[in-house]
């Protein structure tokens, strides 16, 4: 499709971000649409002998020209909001959500594809394109297709409208996240305050003629707030803020929550499924929501008794302290009160350590090393903020395989969290050549001072550790077929790589790579790492028995939940959540009415999978820990039989093909969690 003078019809590789206005929006998706229908009415109404090429292919064509041309409206909405976007984006959400629910709908599309798929072409197909084939007829029927058409009708009014509550579930957090402030004109009440969140807190209120400091609720103070502060009622006001965003007033998502549960429901229920999780992890490596539930009370029981030792630590702390009764809003502060005072490590001690550019450049370095990658920055006038960065992806043999912008830094026009975005999914072609991917990684990272480079925590160094394990499985996919390819796997095999690519965060030889000082340039002294490095099974079992709550209310609540029979989802929540919490106190203190994972993000029932993930990647690391942290052979093999292969074989497949046997989850127990029996700390 020519451009035609608008930015988001452009055929070039670099979306021009730049130039991208709300005018743009509604006639570009109008027009994008339109290309796209007209392409399935094409396969529809061929009345040639169903082939691959008048089939199969122009309907994945179709798909990725609407997904890709539609992708940057969506990814400007999460980056650099305005209300004139939002409203576009609202205005033509429906539209787009529409058109995604009428292809698998479309009788005539669904009976070429059914007949294309008897003919002895299809049964001769090649493996990955017989797994695509076999994937997109388990998708059509998934979607309703043979349904009857008052059903499928149905289907669609409820597709529409879990579109547009999703949508605004995430618009009530954002909303109610960027409405929040506290204002502390006294000095000593932000006592304990880092340095970096006191100046941007200072600035805050400068900027806005008020004396002293205002705190917000965006992660990073949030994070500095909670665990630095001394003065307690702050602390408490900031978490209570926090995890009540959305619980009532004008951005209460409460009854959002409950809509878009009944509707999930009755989706399922329509499909023939038992429950929504049964729909959701059908694809999945887990296949069944019962499976994925027997999976989660596994793991409750394997973490409980070092979540009973981390519980009492801290209950012995807050009573040292002169707390009394253990609260949510002293878990941070206390976990960084005994890291330092038994590991002589903080969060702060290290950042100076870790100069952002210093730990990108480390971090381009290890994919050298490990993978063959050549990754190069590269000036770009396509950028949506002049913070974004750009570079470029060439592999050992100097093949271009992909670029990727970076956008690290928050911004009120800007979603909480971290992210991964795919712009434009490539890969290899009939001819030997190569198609390029783009993509994006995001974060929220603690901004520079002026003049200076952003420093980083050891955890913020993880998430982008993290996220640019998402990268590697978009920019070097080899799959032919691009739905096939990169990120388009199942759910619990997605998080894998990013996971996997946090361990050499933890690593002496990778952190050389990744850490110098801001001032010298000295990478992180050993003595400094052996006490970071102890403080790895530090709380393991807090952290993980909060991982489990999440995936344990998400279960219970697409499994079980029913409003008309257990009352107020928030209650319903509070119980689920009892068994594991230290009292009533945490076991209220959930953050269902902000969590946008479930509601507008895509882990409803899956939230599991963080962990179904890590199970699997703690075991792959073991080779890196057996054959070479840094060690090439170990690293090309997982370039070639895991990231390089998307989706073309079975994830159980690539796992076994890797490791030579099947899961063990005694390496995730080592990993993280240590010796229930003893202290997570000793005196370093």
């Amino acid at each position: 499709m020519a451009e035609n003078g608008n930015p988001f019809l452009t055929d070039s590789f670099l979306p021009p971000f730049h130039r991208m206005e709300a005018d743009h929006v509604a006639p570009a998706v109008d027009a994008l649409l339109e290309e796209g229908r007209e392409r399935i009415r094409a396969v529809s109404q061929d009345e040639a002998p169903p082939e691959w090429e008048n089939v199969m292919a122009p309907l994945d064509q179709a798909a990725q020209r609407v997904e890709e041309g539609t992708g940057p409206i969506r990814h400007l909405v999460s980056v650099a909001e305005t209300p004139e976007l939002r409203q576009a984006y609202q205005e033509v959400l429906p539209k787009i959500s529409a058109f995604w629910a009428e292809i698998p709908k479309d009788q005539a599309l669904w009976s070429r594809v059914r007949s294309y798929a008897e003919t002895d072409e299809a049964g001769g197909l090649d493996p990955v394109h017989r797994r695509h084939l076999d994937k997109t007829l388990r998708s059509f029927r998934r979607s309703g297709a043979d349904l009857p058409s008052e059903e499928r009708d149905r289907l669609k009014e409820i597709e529409l409208e879990l579109s547009d509550l999703q949508r605004r579930f995430a618009e009530n957090v954002l909303d109610a996240t960027a409405a929040y402030e506290l204002h502390v004109p006294d000095e000593s009440r932000v006592r304990g305050l880092p340095p970096d969140a006191a100046r941007r807190a200072r600035a805050a209120a400068e900027e806005k003629e008020r004396e002293g400091f205002i705190l917000t609720l965006d992660p990073p103070t949030v994070d500095a707030v909670l665990k630095h502060v001394e003065d307690r009622s702050i602390r408490k006001e900031i978490h209570q803020a926090y995890v009540g965003r959305c619980r009532e007033g004008e951005f209460d998502n409460r009854d959002t929550i409950v809509r878009i549960l009944e509707l999930r429901r009755e989706m399922a229920s329509l499909l023939g499924y038992a429950d929504f999780s049964d729909y959701q992890v059908e694809e999945w490596m887990a296949g069944r929501g019962e499976r994925a539930e027997e999976f989660v009370r596994d793991m409750v029981e394997r973490t409980r008794p070092y979540w009973e030792r981390d519980v009492r630590i801290l209950e012995e702390k807050a009573g040292e302290w002169g707390l009394g009764e253990l609260r949510p809003w002293d878990v941070a502060f206390l976990t960084e009160r005994i890291r330092s005072e038994q590991y002589s490590v903080d969060e702060e001690e290290l950042r100076p350590y870790f100069p952002l550019n210093r730990v990108l450049e480390g971090l381009f370095e290890l994919a050298r090393r490990l993978f063959g990658l050549d990754i190069r920055p590269e000036e770009v006038e396509e950028k949506w903020h002049p913070t974004v960065r750009h570079y470029r992806v060439l592999d050992q043999e100097g093949v271009w395989l992909g670029s990727f912008y970076t956008d690290w830094f928050p911004r009120k026009e800007k979603r909480q969290g971290a992210w991964m975005n795919p712009f434009r999914t490539g890969g290899p072609g009939d001819d030997g050549s190569f198609a390029p991917h783009l993509g994006l990684i995001a974060g929220n990272f603690s901004p520079p001072e002026e003049g200076r480079d952003a420093l980083l925590t050891h955890r913020e160094v993880q998430t982008l550790f993290h996220e640019f394990g998402h990268l590697l499985h978009h920019v070097t996919g080899r799959v032919p077929l691009p739905a096939r390819s990169g990120l388009n796997v199942a759910w619990d095999w997605v998080e894998v790589p990013s996971q996997l690519m946090e361990n050499w965060t933890w690593e002496r030889e990778a952190l050389r790579l990744v850490s110098g000082h801001v001032e010298t340039g000295e990478p992180l002294p050993d003595s400094l790492f052996e006490r970071l490095a102890a403080t790895r099974h530090f709380m393991g079992g807090w952290r993980q028995m909060r991982q489990l709550g999440f995936g344990t209310l998400d279960l219970a609540l697409h499994r079980e939940y029913d409003p008309s029979r257990d009352g107020d989802v928030l209650a319903f929540v509070e119980e689920r959540l009892r068994p594991l919490s230290p009292d009533s106190v945490f076991a209220e203190n959930h953050i269902l009415t902000s969590f946008t994972h479930l509601f507008s993000g895509g882990y409803a029932s899956g939230y599991f999978s963080y962990l179904w993930s890590e199970v699997l990647e703690a075991d792959i690391f073991t080779r890196f820990k057996e054959e070479g942290i840094l060690a090439r052979e170990p690293g090309e093999r997982l370039l070639h039989t895991i990231l390089a292969q998307g989706d073309a074989v079975e994830p159980d497949e690539l796992f076994r093909e890797f490791m030579g046997r099947d899961p063990d989850p005694e390496a995730l127990v080592a990993r993280n969690l240590g010796d229930p029996e003893e202290p997570t700390a000793t005196t370093a």
